[in-house]
């Protein structure tokens, strides 16, 4: 990891330094976009119904675009390779499992715009993990620990600015104000926390496609549990169910979106590190404070004072992130990466010559592996199916929208999209 030199890129396409740069940025587009369905939080639908209708939409990306870019023969083998990887990525899904059911407290007590910053305070716990166990900034020069210091220093100060802003607009702190207010850091600090498996998995060679396929059953298994205790057991929550009928599809397509904003956030981790390529993805703040201002109207009636502390204090905390992704990697800094890797590699057996070459953009198990089964199409099929028919189901909620913002934002997002899958196929062909 320290000689680049079999990770350098072709002619017209991007270092392994940029490509993370374009896949964190994508991350921040569809990860605040993931967020908007959960405003169906106001109309008084249950938080942790809410958090497991996108964790079912979830669980059905989490599958087929994995299945639909690698294949599932691809898949398998690569978890089999890297076994000591599953309970990892288990328990991933479970911190993010229950870091999700407390957005969704945070945005009915506070609202998207005022949430999304307080929980992107996950950049400095990803950060502290990544300098403590992964070498991460180990190595590195002056300008770069100033970089990622002084954003350190800029979230936190955004965090604070928009908690003054939360605290101005409701007149009061009230019991919903702080429960809203705590929910919002404690999901950051879970989120944070559930880098260590991200950074973990990408040091050990394993494939993005490969990791979320196992990281969603982590996911699924808790926030069913958490969905089912906390209405009452079994026969409240089926009822519950059945009254989110109507608004299920909304949640499955926020559901999937996290999936595609998730994938490029784990590019970005496995090629520039949990210490910049998650305050990267954390310009999902951004886009936050687009849909829940310029789409749901949520500064609406609100006096100057109020939106000068919420556009401030969120172009503080985006400044920072910016200037810690910024900090790139020097020579010296990659060396520290390598005895992380080869710590690995050492602990559980691994080819180390192997790992490497996955770690650098190339992938070894793709030539391999050149056969599919067919039945994998019928798979797809059917999770096509379930998003179709939940979609003749559907019912237009009672939320207030501007179509004209919604619509921009969508194409947006879509251009993100396509621009940042394009790179990362010509660079590494999704390893």
């Amino acid at each position: 990891m320290a000689d680049d030199s079999r990770g350098a890129p072709k002619p017209h396409t991007l270092s392994l330094h940029q490509l993370g740069v374009l896949c964190g940025l994508a991350a921040g587009a569809w990860l605040g976009a993931a967020e908007a369905p959960t405003k169906l939080v106001v109309l008084g639908y249950s938080p942790f119904l809410i958090s497991l209708g996108m964790v079912l939409g979830v669980f059905v990306a989490r599958w087929t675009l994995p299945m639909a870019l690698k294949g599932t023969t691809y898949v398998f083998r690569d978890l089999r390779e890297k076994p000591h990887l599953i309970p990892w990525a288990i328990l991933a899904g479970a911190l993010w499992a229950v870091a999700n059911t407390l957005t969704v407290f945070a945005i009915r007590d506070i609202g998207l715009s005022v949430a999304f910053p307080l929980w992107n305070t996950n950049s400095l716990v990803g950060l502290f993990w990544g300098w403590l166990l992964f070498g991460e900034l180990r190595g590195a020069g002056r300008g770069q620990w100033a970089k990622v210091l002084g954003g350190a220093v800029a979230i936190v100060a955004g965090a604070c600015l928009l908690g003054l802003a939360t605290a101005h607009g409701s007149g009061a702190a009230s019991p919903r104000t702080t429960a809203g207010i705590a929910a919002a850091l404690g999901a950051g600090l879970l989120w944070g926390t559930m880098y260590i498996p991200y950074r973990k998995a990408y040091i050990s060679g394993v494939n993005p496609l490969s990791f979320v396929t196992i990281f969603t059953v982590g996911e699924l298994v808790t926030v069913g549990t958490l969905a089912v205790v906390f209405t009452g057991g079994w026969t409240p929550f089926l009822g519950e169910l059945g009254h989110l009928r109507p608004a299920l599809f909304w949640l499955f397509l926020g559901g999937f979106c996290w999936v595609v904003g998730d994938l490029f956030q784990q590019y970005a981790a496995k090629y520039i590190g949990i210490a910049r390529g998650i305050p990267l993805s954390n310009t999902n703040q951004l886009w936050g404070l687009a849909w829940g201002a310029l789409v749901f109207g949520e500064l609406a009636g609100q006096g100057g004072f109020y939106q000068l502390l919420v556009v401030g204090g969120s172009i503080v905390m985006i400044g920072g992130a910016i200037a810690i992704s910024r900090a790139e990697a020097p020579a010296s800094e990659r060396a520290s990466w390598k005895v992380a890797m080869m710590r690995e590699c050492r602990r559980y057996g691994l080819d180390a010559a192997r790992v490497e070459a996955a770690v650098l953009g190339e992938d070894p198990l793709a030539a391999e592996v050149s056969s599919r089964p067919w039945w994998e199409w019928i798979i797809i099929a059917a999770a096509i199916g379930v998003f179709a028919w939940l979609a003749i189901g559907a019912q237009r909620q009672t939320l207030s929208m501007n179509p004209l913002w919604s619509a921009v934002l969508v194409v947006a997002t879509l251009a993100a999209l396509v621009g940042s899958a394009a790179a990362l196929w010509r660079r590494t062909r999704f390893s």
